[in-house]
């Protein structure tokens, strides 16, 4: 039988409160919340938010408790803390830093996206809707005790762990954004029901330096970890050629109950802070795909996530808004123009001219890895390093 015929029917629960905006680092920092304000603008004008099966709904704030399954006490103590005293500087819990700068929001709103993952975990769980989206999550270098590269809480982590709190067995984490997802796979590393796969960078090129083809998992989960890290320069056909050969096969062999995916934009070629040189239409490609293989391997439940994107006007809406048509089974022409209206407010926001089209024009092509092997090629090499590294540990041949 067809796989579309096999598929739980697509409805989508999309996570969303205005209050998210408040995770604001401040004028000059790159995390800024427009992007997510854009995003949602976006979804609005072209009619996502308001078809058959889709429903917009906000949660509450992550409470401490939740937070814990994850952060240390005195780790969510120093958050709080940093909030009520933004002018200090706690190095040791990496707030007030260079990075992650202290707000008065600081708490409030962390926590919020938080709980916004949270909850779209355990509406998926709990059968509400097979996908959720949370596209102001996908925070995933918070440690659990310090803030790392803009994230402090980890509510990705948050949504997995929430996951093996209510039963779950088998949670895949899949992460596409262009940084490698070392928080969580930090959380998880040493536990067998979690497989952390994360398509990044290499870390010789950019932040966390971590994500090296050789870290598969702690002594109690071997293979646990798959991390396929790509040359600086990679375009949409090295991109996609590494994702089809790792991720599709080891989610075959681990059969998660449940896909947990975050989305980072910034593997696009006008990110400001990466050096890869994807396009967004491969980006649909990947969230596509993921999509496909949650209803192939874990019964169409699909929590999905956003993540960097530093691009705030030309990227990040559009890569987040295909995402959520996507996953509400109502995918939007590429080619169809961005609604005037949306550019309209565009410009109010940011005074730069939005878009016109919800595509690059990139064909997004790619050439399968089991067809052929390039000894001399950097990403070829890159590839076949991280499934001899991963591969064996799931009864794989590399």
């Amino acid at each position: 039988m067809p796989d579309a015929e096999r598929r739980t029917p697509c409805g989508l629960h999309l996570f969303w409160d205005e209050a998210v905006t408040s995770y604001d680092f401040g004028p000059g920092h790159p995390m800024d919340p427009t992007r997510l304000a854009l995003t949602m603008r976006l979804a609005e004008s072209l009619g996502l938010t308001t078809g058959p099966g889709v429903t917009v709904r906000a949660a509450a704030a992550a409470g401490d408790s939740t937070l814990g399954l994850v952060h240390t006490r005195e780790y969510v103590e120093a958050v709080k803390h940093a909030a009520a005293h933004p002018e200090e500087r706690d190095a040791r819990h990496g707030l007030g830093t260079d990075d992650n700068w202290s707000f008065p929001a600081l708490h409030s709103a962390s926590a919020l996206i938080a709980g916004q993952s949270v909850a779209a975990a355990e509406a998926v769980w709990r059968a509400e809707t097979p996908h959720a989206v949370n596209f102001a999550g996908g925070l995933h270098h918070a440690m659990p005790g310090q803030a790392s590269g803009f994230c402090v809480y980890n509510d990705a982590s948050l949504a997995v762990a929430r996951l093996l709190e209510l039963g779950a067995e088998r949670v895949a984490y899949v992460d596409v954004d262009v940084h490698h997802g070392d928080g969580v796979q930090h959380a998880f590393w040493d536990d067998p029901r979690v497989l952390t796969i994360s398509l990044h960078e290499h870390p010789a090129t950019i932040f966390p330096q971590t994500g090296w083809s050789s870290e598969t998992g702690g002594p109690a989960a071997p293979g646990s970890a798959a991390n396929l890290p790509v040359p600086a320069g990679t375009g949409d056909a090295g991109w996609l050629r590494a994702f089809h050969a790792l991720v599709p096969d080891l989610l075959a062999a681990f059969l998660p109950q449940v896909l947990v995916t975050q989305h980072g934009a910034d593997t696009h070629v006008e990110d400001p802070l990466a050096h890869l040189a994807v396009t967004l239409d491969a980006q649909r490609h990947v969230a596509e795909q993921l999509h496909e293989l949650a209803h192939r391997h874990a019964g169409g439940r699909w929590v999905a996530l956003g993540g960097g994107g530093y691009a705030v006007v030309d990227v990040v809406p559009r890569a987040w808004t295909h995402l959520v048509a996507t996953a509400a089974g109502r995918p939007v022409d590429p080619v169809a123009e961005t609604p005037a209206d949306w550019r309209a407010e565009v410009y109010r926001r940011t005074r730069q001219q939005g878009p016109l089209r919800m595509t690059d024009g990139a064909d997004a092509g790619w050439r399968d890895f089991d067809s052929g092997y390039d000894p001399a090629d950097r990403l070829d090499q890159a590839i076949l390093a991280a499934r001899r590294a991963v591969f064996p540990h799931h009864g794989l041949l590399p």
